[in-house]
């Protein structure tokens, strides 16, 4: 039987090493490469056109949702999971619209990594359990309005997690080589999205949901 290439992605090298251990061990698969550089796993995607990749969302200066729509260009077999630290069901949306099959958290067992694998192989989506938990409280309580983080586009989210590292705006726009007024605008966006009335209030916000970026 013919193994499924998987390449993963992941800016943290102990996962990346944890996730190839794993699934080498797995007669299924074979693990054709991991790197924690969405720019390389574009260009990996491209020459060896791999089954699945393991996308990481949270990762500068391209996001893995930049790298995922850009290897669906260059390698539209390929399937892609998206697999991150956030289980807000906005993010797994986010993922599924730039041309993922499917979203893991980082709380998924291996079980189910496996099972996401092979789901996506055959050509289905498939979100896990944890979000689909998620999803299922809300529709019961159907009232509650929080943060609009699907709305957040992918430089916010850049200034988010420059903000939760305690950079300052003028460190931000160094850092993304904009404007600093540029920086206020998306930082005036995004509160006004995550529903926060100041900086410090954002500040907070990041403090008390460090999973979420």
């Amino acid at each position: 039987m013919k193994k499924l290439s998987i390449l993963i992605v992941d800016d943290h090298k102990l996962i990346r090493e944890t996730w190839s251990f794993i699934l080498a061990s797995d007669p299924r698969f074979e693990v054709i490469a991991d790197c924690g550089d969405p720019e390389e796993a574009i260009k990996i995607a491209g020459e060896k056109k791999p089954s699945v990749v393991l996308m990481d969302i949270n990762m500068v200066p391209m996001s893995g949702f930049d790298a995922t729509g850009e290897i669906r260009k260059i390698s539209p077999n390929t399937k892609i999971i998206g697999v991150s630290m956030h289980s807000q069901p906005a993010y797994a949306r986010k993922m599924l619209q730039v041309g993922a099959q499917g979203y893991v958290t980082k709380n998924s067992s291996r079980e189910e990594m496996v099972k996401a694998i092979l789901e996506v192989d055959k050509g289905n989506k498939y979100i896990c359990d944890e979000i689909r938990n998620i999803i299922s409280e809300q529709v019961m309580e159907p009232g509650s309005e929080g943060p609009d983080i699907q709305s957040l586009t992918e430089r916010e989210i850049q200034v988010i997690h420059y903000i939760k590292d305690g950079h300052s705006s003028r460190e931000i726009a160094q850092q993304l080589d904009i404007s600093l007024k540029t920086v206020e605008v998306h930082r005036h966006n995004i509160l006004k999205k995550l529903k926060l009335k100041n900086a410090a209030s954002l500040v907070n916000f990041i403090n008390s949901n460090p999973s979420l970026y």
